[in-house]
């Protein structure tokens, strides 16, 4: 009772929110939802989208925050609280983040790469062929970004719940919120006419990004673009990685759940959706057509340079907000995600957050270490199950996002739908007195929704399922 009650928890409402929608808005938000909007029919992706973030993604939001705070314990040993013999699901869940933040503060490390070229006015050097790969290659530079990216997040989990993450996200996320809304006003904006005369405008780029384009779509077609828009809304979100659960323990008992998660879905699809509107109309009024079949790191650190590039003098101002807007965006989900690992740590073995951090940093930075490594010296080309090509890299991603997430999220299905009953849940979010608005939609989606869109998300992934 004594631990619970000094147990660190956000001074309010808004330090939770911004903190919980920091850790949802990340590279995923940026790199992948235009992409699959682009690939998938513009419009319908974004519908689809919507109506499962309210749906399907509020489901899965809620039982995290609600687990979190109810046991007032971090994913690792939460499961085991809510029901005995059910802490295997903590393992599985505090993996997912342990695997994640090695080659997530890789990456990190190679958006402060580019954020430096551009602040140092080198963004056409960033723009030329062959300077990611050789960047990324190399054997010194990529590990003197990870140290600097990974410790910086150190830091900021070292200094606390408070004036560490509560306070660090008061300052990042409007920042953020306003270079997303800056950018996307400003590709909107631009028009291009290429070397054959044709004139493209960011204008015309937003159009085939928000109008459905229902042209040829079949069933199998519809289900493809479900499936992707699940997909997304699945990790953008963070559930399934522990992290919620660990906010979620720090949320006060008087705090309004419903709000809160409101607020955050809000937010985390409206950052999806600017970022579609940041990139898709900016490589289509430079790159045309062809550039948005681009995504993931070809997409961040070789496409948008050269768009950056093509548009003169001002794309070296645009390019370092850009990659400023992308560094804040990493480094919230990158804390949040250290945050699920050492709040287990110290729950688990009792340890100092001081220690927690230390330790979890030196795992993160061996991990890292491989990571850079796949790049030269260790370097290898598998194909997944899911017909992937891969390097060290994407087989952790591949085992943390597409394997583990999805098997932690239907045993939370299985664990609140059917064996404690919904009721627990419910009841915590309304222990508050509000009300719990989507409550007949949470039980049916608990029980029965979400778990089967899960298996079939995750029979997707493995390979298994291939006709969709």
């Amino acid at each position: 009772m004594s631990k619970e009650k000094h147990r660190n928890s956000f001074s309010g409402s808004i330090g939770f929110v911004l903190a919980a929608a920091g850790s949802a808005v990340g590279l995923g938000n940026i790199w992948r939802f235009p992409y699959l909007a682009a690939k998938d029919g513009g419009g319908l992706f974004l519908v689809i989208y919507l109506i499962l973030a309210v749906t399907f993604g509020f489901t899965l939001l809620t039982t995290e925050v609600a687990i979190g705070r109810k046991t007032k314990q971090s994913p690792l040993t939460a499961y085991g609280k809510v029901k005995k013999g059910w802490g295997f699901l903590g393992v599985l869940a505090c993996l997912v983040p342990v695997i994640i933040l090695p080659y997530y503060c890789v990456i990190g490390g190679w958006v402060v790469k580019y954020f430096m070229a551009y602040l140092t006015g080198e963004g056409t050097a960033a723009a030329s062929d062959g300077y990611f790969t050789g960047f990324i290659t190399g054997e010194i530079q990529p590990i003197v970004m990870l140290v600097i990216f990974l410790g910086v997040v150190a830091f900021i989990i070292f200094r606390g719940v408070n004036k560490g993450i509560e306070s660090s996200s008061k300052i990042i996320m409007p920042i953020l919120l306003l270079l997303v809304i800056g950018i996307a006003v400003f590709s909107v904006t631009i028009s291009y006419t290429d070397e054959a005369g044709v004139t493209r405008t960011g204008l015309e780029g937003l159009r085939i990004y928000v109008v459905p384009d229902l042209k040829g779509l079949t069933v199998k077609g519809f289900f493809s673009v479900l499936l992707d828009a699940m997909g997304q809304l699945f990790f953008s979100l963070s559930v399934a990685m522990g992290i919620m659960i660990a906010y979620g323990s720090y949320v006060k008992d008087d705090a309004n759940l419903v709000k809160s998660i409101n607020q955050i879905e809000i937010c985390d699809t409206a950052v999806a959706f600017l970022a579609g509107v940041m990139i898709i109309p900016a490589v289509y009024t430079f790159m045309g057509r062809e550039g948005m079949a681009a995504s993931g790191p070809s997409l961040m650190f070789i496409s948008l340079p050269k768009v950056f590039a093509a548009m003169g003098k001002a794309g070296n101002v645009v390019g370092c907000l850009f990659f400023a807007m992308v560094l804040f965006a990493a480094l919230t989900s990158a804390v949040s995600v250290m945050e699920a690992v050492v709040s287990s740590f110290m729950d688990k073995f009792h340890m100092s957050r001081a220690r927690a951090a230390a330790v979890e940093a030196v795992i993160a930075l061996a991990g890292g270490l491989l990571v850079c490594l796949g790049y030269n010296k260790l370097y290898f080309d598998i194909t997944l199950p899911n017909g992937a090509s891969a390097q060290i890299l994407d087989v952790m991603d591949y085992i943390s996002n597409n394997c583990f997430m999805p098997l932690v999220a239907i045993g939370t299905c299985i664990l609140i739908g059917w064996i404690v009953k919904p009721q627990v849940i419910v009841e915590e979010v309304e222990k508050s007195g509000c009300s719990f608005g989507r409550r007949r939609l949470y039980i049916v989606m608990i029980r029965y929704i979400a778990p089967v869109l899960l298996v079939i998300l995750l029979l997707k992934s493995l390979g298994v399922l291939t006709v969709i």
